[in-house]
């Protein structure tokens, strides 16, 4: 299985996406799945559309994409995170 390229985005490409970013690191430690994960800006996503597999996002995705994109904010608020978590693995797993 090929390696699979993550994108964890956020408005700025800094804060809340650096503390998703860790996490999904460690979820895939944890599952011995490899991954690259490049952590970008929102704006940044098209130009990974070619290479991508998956898209985690903490801000509002605004258009459609080729790969499933996860909503992150349970990263931050810890409201739903197990159940995010889940579909992060079935994604990469796929």
């Amino acid at each position: 299985m090929k390696k699979k390229q993550v994108l964890v985005a956020c408005g700025a490409g800094i804060a809340t996406s650096t503390i998703v970013n860790d996490a999904v690191q460690q979820l895939c430690k944890e599952h011995n799945i490899e991954c690259e994960i490049i952590q970008i800006k929102i704006t940044e996503v098209g130009s990974y559309v070619d290479t991508a597999d998956l898209l985690i996002s903490t801000t509002i995705v605004q258009q459609e994409y080729p790969f499933p994109v996860i909503n992150a904010r349970a990263f931050l608020t810890g409201i739903g995170l197990d159940e995010v978590k889940k579909e992060i693995l079935e994604a990469l797993k796929n």
